[in-house]
C-alpha cells in the first residue's frame, strides 16, 4: 500500500486536532469539576480538615533566585495554621536525587514562620502530584484532608484526590505575577491531560508506596 504525500500531512492533521480536543476537554473537565472545592480566603476555609498535604516544588530557581510559587505555598500552609484552620502539615515532594530535597526545603520554611516541628510530617516519595495526594491516604492514613498549592494545581490534584475517593478540599495559595508563571501554566493544560490518562487510561499509581507511618494531631 503506498503512503502518499496528502495521506501523511491529513493523518498529522487529525492528529493534531484531536490532540487539542484531548487538551481542552480535560481541561475544562477538571477545572469545572473541582472549582466548588477550591477555597481563597481564610475566613471563609471550614475548619473541620484539621491536615492539610502541602505540594511540593524547588525553593530555588534555576537561576538561583527565590522561587515565588515555593514562597506563597509555604505562605498559605503558615497562614491556615496560624489562624487555627490546620493542626498538622504533610509536606510532600520529590526527593529522587541526593541534592534535591523538596520536602526537607519546605519543612525548613515552615519553621522559619512559626510552625513547630511537630505539626510537620516529611513525605520524601512525593515524585508526582498522584504520588503525593494517593501517599497521603494510603501511608498517613488521611482521607479527609485540604492539598496547598496555586490554584492551577490543586485542580488537577483534587480531580486525582476524586478518583481515588478521597475527601479533600483545596487551598489555592498567590500566584506569582502573570509573566513569572506563564510557563507553568502553559506546562499545566498538559498536566492536567496526562492526570486524565493517567486515572482514566493508565490507572497509574503511586511509585513507591511502603509502610504506614502515624500522623497525630
Amino acid at each position: 500500500m503506498r503512503i502518499t504525500r496528502r495521506k501523511v500531512v491529513g493523518f498529522f492533521i487529525i492528529s493534531v486536532v484531536a490532540l487539542v480536543l484531548l487538551v481542552t476537554f480535560s481541561n475544562i473537565v477538571i477545572i469545572n469539576s473541582t472549582k466548588a472545592a477550591i477555597y481563597n480566603q481564610i475566613e471563609d476555609f471550614p475548619e473541620d480538615y484539621p491536615v492539610a498535604l502541602l505540594l511540593g516544588t524547588s525553593e530555588y530557581t534555576i537561576k538561583g533566585r527565590t522561587n515565588l510559587f515555593f514562597k506563597y505555598r509555604i505562605e498559605a500552609a503558615a497562614a491556615l495554621y496560624h489562624n487555627k484552620k490546620i493542626k498538622h502539615i504533610i509536606v510532600s515532594g520529590d526527593n529522587s536525587l541526593l541534592e534535591y530535597n523538596e520536602p526537607r526545603q519546605m519543612f525548613k520554611a515552615l519553621v522559619k514562620l512559626g510552625i513547630p516541628d511537630s505539626a510537620i510530617t516529611l513525605d520524601f516519595a512525593g515524585f508526582r502530584t498522584l504520588d503525593s495526594v494517593v501517599r497521603c491516604k494510603e501511608v498517613f492514613g488521611q482521607n479527609n484532608f485540604v492539598i496547598i498549592s496555586q490554584r492551577f494545581h490543586v485542580e488537577r490534584a483534587l480531580f486525582i484526590a476524586n478518583k481515588f475517593n478521597i475527601n479533600a478540599i483545596a487551598y489555592a495559595a498567590q500566584n506569582p505575577p502573570e509573566k513569572y508563571a506563564f510557563k507553568t501554566q502553559l506546562r499545566e493544560y498538559l498536566a492536567k491531560t496526562l492526570a486524565v490518562i493517567d486515572v482514566y487510561i493508565l490507572n497509574t499509581k503511586p511509585k513507591f508506596l511502603g509502610e504506614k507511618e502515624n500522623v497525630s494531631f
